[in-house]
């Protein structure tokens, strides 16, 4: 069948987008639907078809009815000193944004940061999360079944394990409401994310339990008490992917020259802006200055899934004046994070993590994850001090002015 043949019958009907890829493959099948788009809408997809991308490899993996690929400018803030458990040394950081002066701040930060000897980031939890839930007879049926689940975590663990590699379960916490039972299981991932295989382990288990308990329905192997992708209280307190902090001392010499500013401005700035103004609007998802900014950055520029910037945009921002010094922290208790699987696979992606030396697993399983935690807190930490170093010298208009406005 020639194009023309395989165009009208996609405009017929008679042939479906989806089906492209299995008669003729991801690539041959992207440029087929490309063109069909352009004959359709008027409109030349030169932008959207110039990529890097091998689409055999991708679809069916990272996307389905693919055109080509969108484009978003990326580049690096640094050099960026940390003194962490896992990220040890000087980093330039990739960031892929449409907002203009976002990196240039976040240099800036940064910037500050290394010439006070660098952030001291570190782990404070390590475990992504899936919680079953069961349709149960009664709430005494619930608590049954939790009990029995403690009682028996070995066995519930040896199912749990044979699933998956890397990805290994270590705890769960049950919540019985009335008839419906919530088993919010955590699992270690080594460098993935690894929510599919978190997945795949909680259905294993559920079959058993079923198995074990004619009583007791999976009602969704997900019940929304993981909670993925979207702001929770749960996340916020218990954790889940990478809890993270980071915090940095700036000597007051350094607070003047690069940040325009002082220590106590910028932690009046703080306590008024992100807590008091946070509290009067009810702010949902903790507390701070634009985490979402630098996790969004970071996240397209690194291939980790989009959505958890949801997730990575919780956390507290801290400041405060010591002896004309400033200290700053951020605390960051749900980040899922990778480098191996989903998104770090494609071309840039992996260029990226590159760049950080942070590619895949290293040596010992988990330890460059770990690693890109800690890079995550430093970055987000610098972002932080700079935004509110700007709003504290009222230079944040200035700057905005000067890179983030349109030039025609």
């Amino acid at each position: 069948m020639d194009k023309e043949e395989i165009l009208n019958g996609i405009r017929s009907g008679k042939t479906k987008l989806h089906a492209l890829d299995k008669a003729y493959g991801g690539n041959e099948a992207t440029a087929l639907r490309r063109a069909f788009l352009e004959r359709e809408s008027k409109t030349s997809l030169k932008n959207i078809a110039n990529t890097s991308f091998d689409f055999d490899i991708i679809c069916g993996k990272n996307a389905e009815n693919t055109i080509g690929a969108a484009q978003l400018p990326m580049g690096i803030a640094g050099p960026l000193k940390i003194q962490g458990d896992y990220a040890s040394g000087t980093y330039y950081v990739p960031l892929a944004t449409t907002e203009g002066a976002l990196i240039a701040s976040t240099n800036r930060g940064c910037s500050a940061i290394t010439a006070s000897g660098g952030a001291v980031a570190m782990l404070l939890g390590d475990v992504m999360t899936r919680a079953p839930l069961f349709r149960v007879p009664d709430a005494r049926h619930a608590h049954k079944l939790a009990t029995w689940v403690k009682e028996n975590f070995d066995e519930i663990k040896d199912v749990s394990n044979k699933e998956t590699r890397f990805t290994k379960l270590v705890a769960f916490t049950p919540f019985v409401t009335g008839k419906n039972l919530f088993l919010r299981f955590e699992f270690s991932t080594g460098d993935s994310m690894a929510m599919n295989s978190a997945t795949k382990a909680s259905d294993a288990i559920a079959q058993f339990i079923e198995s074990k308990f004619s009583w007791a329905n999976l009602v969704a192997v997900s019940g929304n008490m993981c909670v993925d992708k979207k702001s929770a209280a749960i996340n916020f307190i218990m954790g889940r992917g990478k809890s993270i902090t980071a915090e940095v001392l700036i000597p007051k010499e350094v607070v003047v020259s690069k940040l325009k500013t002082t220590a106590e401005k910028m932690a009046d700035v703080c306590y008024r802006k992100i807590y008091i103004g946070g509290a009067r609007a009810g702010a949902l998802g903790g507390f701070n200055a634009h985490f979402a900014n630098i996790a969004a950055a970071f996240f397209a520029a690194t291939g980790q899934d989009l959505a958890h910037v949801v997730e990575a945009s919780m956390g507290l921002t801290m400041m405060e004046e010591e002896d004309g010094d400033l200290y700053a922290n951020v605390t960051l208790p749900d980040v899922p994070l990778a480098t191996f699987g989903a998104g770090t696979h494609l071309p840039t992606q992996k260029e990226a993590l590159s760049i950080l030396g942070l590619l895949g697993s290293g040596d010992e399983p988990g330890h460059n994850c770990k690693a890109l935690a800690e890079v995550f807190g430093s970055i987000v930490l610098a972002g932080e001090i700079s935004l509110i170093g700007a709003l504290a010298s009222k230079d944040l208009t200035k700057a905005h002015m000067a890179h983030g406005r349109a030039r025609r």
